[in-house]
């Protein structure tokens, strides 16, 4: 935009105006390119602040060579040194003084914690440790306290914790707390000994096996067998018990379902005897460590194992009440409905089993996921035939045997499967309607019809006289009253229609019976005693028929219409 002289005179006024505006314009124009370059840079600097928030939620520290950046971490790297016996290192996961670490004070706790942890303590399996820099966040114990087992001391417990503490970098640091290691006795180092120590020989003491005396690891085996082989006889003399007491218990399904329990709770039972007897005597608490995941891997076991037998128990019982009833495609359900359960208890057994050994499975979850929606979106048809199966036999609109009518097919139902029926038609061929559609369609099934509905219409001739008709009334009544499986309270015979071609009259009755083939007979019977009747009143039934009449035209009529034409003509002109 330019602004140029005006050619015309201008009075004072209009010059102030002129060069006011002028002045405007160029103070605008100057703002606008001063703020071009303010914007770019605010933009540039958000960016900026972005990316530093970002550095700051993502921190790259480097890796601790002790493996302390997690809670998980820190007590494994505990437990490797102390089984290295190098006190000395394992003293560098305990939350002390620098003077303490630098001498043996460090180590001394360390092997305090140690033989704390033998003599009756326990540390929470790895697996279930968090394994982040910023520990378990859902267990009210702050930000920086995770609770990773449990101690005794002259029989009261206590929980061991481990705290995060700051490099000098700022990095996390998880150590065992200073709360717990105050509950370390001073003269720990020469307590007595475990009763695990006392009664192995000389020989098994002294050798050892990833640090730990030989004879913990025996120990452990044999308490194992003994704590299983007690837990036996602790269910079967329970179960015998409870078949002797409770009747009920001897008969099916309660006969199964407590078989169902013996062998899980034995599991458990020895399970739980083998941990609680390795903490009393003694056993390293290395030994014990590594037997921790494989004995939650037993409970899972146990767990897995009852569902198992209690689907199996379930199923049988309904299994054998359906074919007692007949229902063989319920049997056909059942069957279907006891593999999809044992498919997923190992699903889930597999995961849980592979998460305790520390296996990350949330890549195996995602990619089950997709899986699972892609072969749903895969087997859509197989789905809704099955879920039309389960319609099928859960609403039975109709059994195996039945007669009935689905869409444009008649027949007897012959099987009701899993993914389609089958109808064995009148012309005795099978025709399979997947269930999907089937329970979709309108279905008429003759199989429950406690009666069959009789409804002819006569059709009398033109030329019946309404005595006759009258007559006829009568007799057809009394002929449907008289009949033995015609129940006569709903009886009734009516002249409805003066047709076309013919005088119509209705009957109406019920015949008492369920068998086609009786009804069949009877309708007969009936038919030819009607017929019998229209005779004998004089009249007969009608044909149809169409009514010609023809009309023959007179000349001298049509002379005479000419005439008068021509003279109405003549007349207009």
């Amino acid at each position: 935009m330019v602004f140029t002289k005006p050619a015309l005179p201008l009075t004072p006024f209009l010059k102030k105006q002129f060069y006011t505006s002028r002045l405007l314009f160029l103070l605008c124009t100057c703002w606008l390119l001063a703020s071009i370059p303010a914007s770019v840079q605010a933009q540039e600097q958000t960016a900026d602040t972005a990316e530093k928030a970002l550095e700051v939620l993502q921190p790259n520290w480097s890796p601790d060579s002790l493996g302390r950046r997690s809670p998980r971490g820190t007590v494994d790297g505990f437990l490797e040194a102390v089984a290295d016996e190098n006190y000395q290192r394992a003293a560098l996961y305990l939350h002390l003084d620098t003077t303490l670490q630098e001498h043996q004070d460090g180590a001394r706790l360390a092997r305090g914690l140690q033989l704390l942890l033998d003599q009756g303590g326990s540390i929470i399996p790895l697996s279930f440790l968090s394994n982040e820099p910023e520990g378990r966040t859902d267990d009210n114990l702050g930000p920086t306290l995770d609770r990773v087992g449990k101690g005794s001391i002259n029989g009261e417990s206590f929980d061991v914790f481990v705290e995060r503490t700051e490099a000098a970098d700022g990095a996390p640091i998880w150590l065992f707390s200073s709360q717990t290691i105050q509950r370390i006795p001073v003269h720990t180092a020469v307590a007595a000994a475990p009763i695990a120590n006392k009664v192995l020989p000389s020989v098994l003491e002294e050798n050892k096996w990833g640090g730990v005396p030989v004879g913990h690891w025996l120990g452990m085996l044999v308490l194992a067998v003994l704590a299983y082989a007690l837990a036996w006889i602790i269910t079967w003399a329970l179960t015998r018990t409870i078949r002797y007491v409770w009747h009920k218990s001897r008969k099916d399904p309660t006969a199964g379902i407590v078989e169902a329990f013996a062998l899980p709770i034995r599991l458990y039972l020895a399970t739980w005897i083998l941990v609680v007897t390795s903490q009393k005597i003694g056993i390293s608490i290395i030994v014990r460590q590594r037997f921790s995941e494989l004995t939650i891997i037993v409970g899972l076991v146990a767990l897995l194992l009852l569902l198992w037998q209690l689907v199996d128990v379930i199923s049988r019982f309904s299994e054998r009440q359906l074919v007692r009833r007949g229902n063989v495609s319920g049997v056909s359900v059942v069957l279907f409905l006891r593999r999809g359960a044992k498919v997923g208890l190992i699903v889930i057994g597999v995961i849980s089993i592979l998460a305790t050994l520390g296996v990350d499975v949330t890549a195996g979850l995602a990619a089950l996921g997709i899986g699972g929606i892609a072969l749903a979106l895969g087997a859509q048809k197989t789905v809704e035939n099955f879920v039309g199966s389960v319609t099928l036999i859960a609403d039975q609109p109709i059994r195996i045997g039945d007669y009935c009518k689905v869409g444009e097919t008649s027949g007897t139902v012959e099987q009701i499967g899993m993914r389609s029926t089958r109808i064995r038609t009148n012309q005795r061929t099978v025709v399979t309607i997947p269930n999907g559609d089937f329970s979709s369609q309108r279905i008429e099934n003759f199989a429950p019809r406690d009666r069959f509905w009789f409804n002819p219409i006569l059709r009398l001739r033109y030329d019946t006289t309404p005595a006759q008709i009258r007559s006829l009334l009568k007799a057809l009544r009394a002929l449907l009253v008289a009949h033995p499986k015609v129940d006569d309270s709903t009886a009734r015979v009516r002249m409805i229609e003066i047709g076309k071609d013919s005088l119509n009259i209705e009957l109406y009755a019920y015949v008492q019976t369920t068998d086609n083939n009786e009804y069949l007979e009877i309708q007969e019977s009936l038919f030819l005693d009607m017929m019998d009747a229209v005779e004998a009143c004089g009249s007969g039934l009608a044909l149809p028929s169409q009514s010609l009449y023809l009309a023959r035209d007179n000349p001298a009529s049509n002379g005479q219409a000419l005439g008068r034409e021509r003279q109405a003509e003549t007349g207009n002109d």
